[in-house]
């Protein structure tokens, strides 16, 4: 007698039930579709176009580290970069290490 009507109320929540999963599902799938927009998406363009700038290094260009090295390249292998910081001072440099790249031949911002 006693199991009856707990079996009732269980039963007519089974509908209850999905909704409350849908509801507590559909804002953590919000949250990562804002995150892959706004966070995810970006880093990867950002890496893509670092990659072909990193691939495009040529001699003659100047080039600047992420230690805040600037110099002019002077050789370039398939992992590593040749630098002249000064006259005759030459460092090797990893590709990957490379924060930017300015073209041989680019003009400078009209001041």
């Amino acid at each position: 007698m006693f199991a009856s009507p707990a079996y009732a109320a269980t039963g007519g929540s089974a509908a209850g039930g999905t909704l409350a999963f849908f509801n507590m599902v559909f804002p953590l799938l919000l949250i990562f579709v804002i995150f892959y927009f706004l966070l995810i998406r970006p880093q990867q363009r950002r890496m893509k176009a670092h990659q072909a700038m990193i691939m495009a290094v040529k001699p003659r260009d100047t080039a600047i580290t992420s230690g805040g090295l600037i110099g002019k390249v002077t050789k370039v292998d398939e992992h590593e970069v040749e630098l002249e910081v000064a006259q005759g001072v030459k460092v090797r440099v990893v590709k990957s290490m490379l924060s930017d790249v300015r073209p041989y031949g680019a003009k400078p911002a009209n001041d």
